[in-house]
């Protein structure tokens, strides 16, 4: 068997090409700086004592006391053995990050074109338009690397499963395995289950043709092909997935069994996140037009106007001096969409856009419809509230879909259908299939339609839209008129200039394809001229949200928060207790889970019964329920200055209640906790009566426990009693993987006060140790090395078998 080596050769150039844009866009990562990512900052916050641990230990811990209270490690960096996937991932991700997120945008949807039979060049072009799309560039620029990753990852599953649709079994199989298992190791289940959406309605799409094709034999083969290698990959990544769905019941993701808000109505959706919570990011209608034209409703939340804008010269009118005016200026409220807030407009492209249209018209069968299909479902469910009919539909009937918050991120569905669309379209425009009368037609319409939008536009501007933004009362209130008016002017400034900034993108792009098609220039300058159109048009915004600025020294990202003064107060006591951050959102920022063992963090996914106590008691400041959860120290803001407030009334790390009330259920739990002398009496459910003998423990003055060790997923108690008695933990009670044994005796350990543990201890002098030992890491890995084998002896199988094909 020989090799074709003028086959492979574009191949590697292409390839050698997609590493310089890479690092030509995150140019500053050649000097050893990294990008300053806000929410990688909250996760290092986060991760900071695991890590630490690790280090010092030199062994993993599945648990850690640094956010809210404690809680699985899950999903803040944990490393699973025998995880092969993890390591192939990281061998394609070789170049400094993020480019190596931006790397895989263009590999993984060249495979796809590549799979789609369409030429090397235009693969290229069609990569170039998919990783500089403005919201993957963005992602990357606030630290979103997990969606970046399983986003990096659809297309490659995409590949295998229409290569196994075409009947190319084993290698479509295989590829649609491995896409599967980085898929799912990205550990992004959102984007994954909206890549499962558009998979089914690419199904559908399938199915209709083999029908129609009389072929439904085929299909199922390749339906059985599929299931095969979704399992293995599911089995490749078993671990994550069964920690994560463990974790996921535990979080606020899951059903925490309360089904009452604080002021005491019932909750509509107890088994998943609210609605307004999930829509709380809902695209507008009209905002969708900012695919097409990046500023159509006012760009990011904090636009960049200068010193030519009228907002800066109306603040030098109201007494700003110079550099105020200039810096307010440079991050002006100029968004005037109904979104809580917004960094970068998801521009696809004007040239895209052009030629996605265009497409519309060349483009016939299952892909079309697919690709239509799939981009409208995406398009109206990312409205989320502003169409709620649809959006109420999926959340009450389509399993899961109440899982996840911010509906505008199916987008990423459209981010990658137009340039799919748009490329597989300028196949057809290229091929001979299609007729010199279509394709002049498909131009000419394409042109009208989109061409005509964007005059429409500028010419009906003042009809169609006011340029007032959701606070432009409270700034007529707080600065003036005059203020809101310099606002609304920039806002139609800026709608001005980047309407007719798409306009020239769309005229340019159908000059060259006009060109073409006239005989003027030839194929490869044609695609050349409309790659080169793509770059500028999609890299000239993605620049004014994401660029050299955003780039800091290493050091700075490796130890992104600095003690205050409250935090090196606190630090001083060495023992083992909680703090509770208050000089900012405890909820919404890990800062002090990086120094503490905190009360708050930051998390997509935060432990439910958590979440619920602070609703319900935390942000009310029940000071039994801080004591209860060893909360010694509070972080307070004054006028700026933060102090540490000791809480001497903390319960410490454990204490013998005298009295046990029972409940029936979580709202009664919760609800018992409003004045409940938590030192004295413990609240438990009637589940775990069977545990406790009695529900009052005559008086032991003398009885006592103290932690004598501790470490995230071990701790050590002495305890002595007269009697057998209750004891609680101010530790986070989880219902999986922790062991409690009492002189190497396992005891059973129990729920009390809605998320403390508990547990029965005889009388005596003993020591009670619990241990953090997940079953589901064992199982998790045993499913692992079994699927791995199997992957790996089908990868050796399709070698053998191709090399004999291609030697006999």
């Amino acid at each position: 068997m020989s090799i074709n080596f003028k086959k492979i050769v574009p191949h590697l150039f292409i390839i050698a090409g997609f590493i310089i844009a890479a690092l030509a866009y995150f140019n500053p990562v050649l000097q050893g700086k990294v990008i300053f990512q806000s929410d990688i900052t909250q996760y290092i916050g986060m991760s900071h004592q695991h890590k630490e641990f690790k280090e010092e230990a030199g062994e993993e811990s599945y648990w850690t006391d640094a956010a809210f209270g404690g809680m699985p490690t899950y999903q803040l960096g944990a490393e699973y053995p025998y995880n092969y996937i993890k390591q192939l991932d990281r061998a394609l991700r070789f170049l400094p990050r993020p480019a190596d997120y931006l790397f895989l945008y263009f590999i993984g949807i060249y495979i796809l074109f590549l799979s789609l039979k369409i030429d090397y060049r235009l693969a290229a072009l069609g990569a170039l338009a998919f990783g500089f799309s403005t919201y993957l560039i963005i992602i990357l620029g606030v630290g979103h690397n997990a969606k970046a990753h399983a986003i990096a990852y659809m297309p490659i599953v995409l590949a295998g499963i229409i290569l196994t649709f075409r009947q190319k079994y084993l290698w479509g199989g295989l590829l649609l395995t491995l896409g599967m298992a980085l898929e799912i190791n990205a550990n992004h289940f959102q984007m994954t289950y909206y890549l499962l959406l558009l998979v089914i309605v690419l199904g559908i799409a399938y199915l209709v043709d083999f029908i129609q094709k009389k072929q439904l034999k085929q299909y199922f083969t390749a339906i059985a092909v599929m299931i095969v290698a979704v399992v293995i990959a599911i089995g490749t990544n078993a671990t994550n997935i069964l920690a994560t769905k463990e974790y996921a019941d535990f979080s606020t993701r899951g059903d925490t069994g309360l089904t009452i808000t604080p002021n005491g109505e019932q909750q509509n959706n107890p088994a998943g996140l609210s609605y307004d919570y999930i829509t709380e990011y809902s695209y507008g209608i009209a905002e969708t037009f900012n695919l097409f034209i990046p500023r159509f409703m006012g760009g990011s939340s904090a636009e960049k106007l200068g010193e030519d804008s009228n907002l800066y010269n109306e603040l030098l009118k109201l007494g700003a001096n110079p550099q105020q005016a200039l810096d307010f200026a440079d991050s002006a409220p100029t968004y005037w969409g109904n979104q809580t807030f917004i960094g970068a407009p998801a521009y696809i492209g004007a040239v895209v856009i052009f030629l996605f249209v265009l497409a519309l018209f060349l483009v016939k069968g299952r892909f079309k419809w697919w690709i239509v299909g799939g981009s409208i479902l995406a398009l109206l469910l990312s409205w989320g509230d502003n169409f709620a009919p649809l959006t109420k539909f999926f959340i009450n009937t389509v399993p899961l879909y109440n899982k996840f918050r911010a509906v505008s991120s199916i987008q990423v569905i459209l981010e990658l259908c137009l340039p799919l669309m748009a490329v597989y379209g300028l196949h057809k425009f290229f091929s001979n299939k299609r007729t010199d009368e279509e394709k002049e037609h498909a131009l000419k319409w394409a042109a009208m339609i989109t061409g005509g939008l964007a005059l429409l536009f500028l010419v009906t501007k003042s009809m169609f839209f006011d340029f007032v933004g959701a606070q432009d009362r409270q700034y007529l209130q707080q600065i003036g008129q005059g203020f809101v008016r310099a606002l609304k002017e920039d806002r139609r400034a800026i709608f001005n200039a980047d309407t007719f900034r798409s306009l020239i993108f769309v005229l340019l792009a159908a000059a060259l394809i006009w060109a073409y098609l006239k005989n003027k220039l030839n194929k490869g300058l044609a695609i050349g001229g409309l790659a080169l159109l793509i770059v500028i048009d999609l890299v000239g915004v993605d620049r004014r949200y994401v660029n050299n600025d955003d780039f800091v020294q290493e050091r700075q990202m490796k130890k992104p928060f600095q003690a205050n003064s409250a935090d090196q107060e606190i630090l001083k006591d060495d023992g083992h207790y909680r703090v509770l951050d208050f000089s900012g959102s405890p909820l919404n920022s890990a800062r002090a889970s990086y120094f503490h063992k905190s009360l708050g963090g930051y998390h997509a996914a935060k432990p439910g019964r958590i979440q619920e106590l602070f609703d319900f008691y935390i942000y009310e400041g029940n000071q039994q329920v801080l004591n209860m959860l060893n909360t010694k120290y509070i972080i307070l803001s004054n006028q700026g200055q933060v102090m540490a407030q000791p809480n001497p009334q903390a319960n410490g790390n454990a204490w013998f209640v005298d009295k046990v009330e029972f409940v029936e259920n979580a709202n009664e739990e919760i609800l018992a906790l409003d004045s409940l002398n938590t030192k004295q009496t413990a609240i438990v459910n009637e589940k775990f009566s069977a545990e406790i003998p009695q529900q009052q423990f005559s008086a032991d003055s003398t009885a006592q426990i103290q932690l004598k060790s501790y470490q995230p997923n071990e701790l050590v108690y002495s305890y002595s009693t007269q009697k057998e008695r209750l004891a609680l933990f101010s530790e986070i009670y989880y219902p999986h993987g922790w062991k409690a044994t009492v002189d190497g005796e396992e005891v059973s350990i129990l729920q009390a006060n809605y998320v403390l543990r508990a547990a029965m201890l005889p009388a005596g002098n003993h020591e009670i140790v619990f241990k953090f030992e997940p079953e589901v890491i064992q199982t998790g890995s045993t499913i692992t090395i079994a699927s791995g084998g199997i992957l790996l002896l089908l990868l050796i199988g399709g070698l053998v078998i191709t090399f004999r094909r291609k030697s006999a």
